[in-house]
């Protein structure tokens, strides 16, 4: 072991839960940013003069984005300090809010999602590794669920209660709103975070000789399946409650509140339940949230139902992160940057491409359409992964 790795060693916190928690509002924030649009979607397409499939392309934008800036951040960042590059993809956050909050045409909306892809992409590349560094290697899955519980909080909250203050006071000043928490999640990152130092630097060989491990390849893919299905519904989940199950704004918000209240259930099953072998869950999320998209599907039209599904898919959305990032820290634990560039990647390729062929399938057939599409990839999903032990490092 060099010198460099020794005093990375030495250096290493037993345990930085502080570290963690300004890590899980980092999440909060992000996912709150990234998603913020499902909740306000036909607003926005309104003031901005788009149509509703056009202005979920801005989730779409940032997938784009934050595909590229996965697959390069590791490499770009060098040598640098972790801790720092942190810090810089939550400033490019804040920067991408105030342009989003003050955007006067669609042109800028998509300037100031596009630098919130390049915050995605670098902060998700770096997050696993990090997260395996500020805690024991036996913490590991609950840190990563303390973390994730940042995607709860996120899904509870941020979604309906954006709903319903732009419903109040306008979707702009939505976006406003949360600039100044981000700007507090920045300054606790500075004090929070450990120096993290980095001996080695990845490059693109390290990707390639993950890519060219069938375990770790089968799993990218069906990762990406049950991310695309998820998405494919989940961006377009406004236009079906206004249209099918009829609710209005308030409707929306509680809906949506029971959506994300859901997650935490779904962070406090990860937590007890990945800790063994992580190959029996990885089906599940496809399962699950497909089935819940089927029976919204068919008894969407049931306020009642959609509670019910929407409960359901919420609780298990929260889950799907940590088992999907319990099995790369458990299988790439050779090469966790470079394996977490390439899930970031897969994961907002899904995404971009079904955000992409869910708005096309809104504009061009309905609704029921979109949804559809969203089953069909689930059930791909669930056919490529089996019982999961073909996505299992060999012993």
């Amino acid at each position: 072991m060099t010198a460099a790795a020794l005093a990375i060693e030495e250096n290493r916190p037993t345990a930085a839960w502080g570290a963690v928690m300004s890590m899980a509002l980092c999440v909060a924030m992000l996912i709150a940013s990234e998603f913020m649009p499902v909740s306000l979607l036909t607003p926005m397409a309104h003031g901005l003069g788009a149509t509703e499939g056009q202005t979920g392309q801005a989730i779409s934008v940032s997938g784009l984005f934050a595909v590229a800036a996965s697959l390069l951040i590791t490499t770009a960042a060098g040598t640098l300090n972790r801790k720092w590059v942190l810090v810089a993809t939550t400033a490019l956050m804040l920067l991408s809010l105030v342009l989003v909050a003050a955007a006067p045409s669609f042109a800028v909306l998509m300037i100031g999602r596009a630098l919130l892809g390049i915050c995605i992409g670098g902060f998700w590349s770096l997050a696993t590794a990090v997260i395996m560094r500020l805690v024991p290697q036996d913490d590991v899955p609950k840190a990563l669920a303390l973390m994730f519980g940042g995607q709860a909080i996120a899904g509870a909250f941020a979604a309906p209660i954006g709903s319903y203050l732009g419903g109040l006071f306008g979707w702009r000043e939505v976006f406003w709103a949360l600039t100044p928490i981000v700007a507090i999640n920045l300054v606790w990152h500075v004090v929070a975070l450990p120096s993290l130092p980095t001996a080695q630097k990845q490059d693109v060989r390290t990707m390639l000789g993950l890519l060219k491990r069938p375990y770790f390849r089968r799993g990218l893919i069906a990762c990406m399946l049950s991310w695309g299905s998820a998405f494919t519904m989940f961006t377009y989940l406004r236009p079906f409650l206004e249209q099918v199950t009829g609710v209005g704004v308030t409707g929306l918000s509680i809906l949506l509140l029971i959506l994300g209240c859901a997650g935490f259930l779904g962070t406090w099953a990860a937590d007890r339940l990945l800790t063994g072998n992580v190959a029996p869950f990885l089906k599940l999320p496809a399962l699950v949230m497909g089935g819940a998209t089927i029976g919204l599907l068919l008894l969407g039209f049931s306020v009642i139902a959609a509670a019910l599904f929407m409960a359901i898919w919420g609780a298990m959305n929260t889950m799907f992160s940590v088992i999907w990032m319990t099995w790369m820290s458990r299988n790439a634990d050779d090469a966790p940057e470079a394996a977490g560039s390439l899930m970031v990647a897969a994961i907002q390729t899904s995404i971009l491409l079904g955000a992409v062929m869910g708005g096309m399938l809104l504009d061009s057939l309905s609704i029921q359409a979109t949804f559809i599409g969203s089953i069909v990839l689930a059930a791909a999903a669930i056919l490529l992964i089996g019982n999961g032990r073909k996505m299992l490092k060999p012993e």
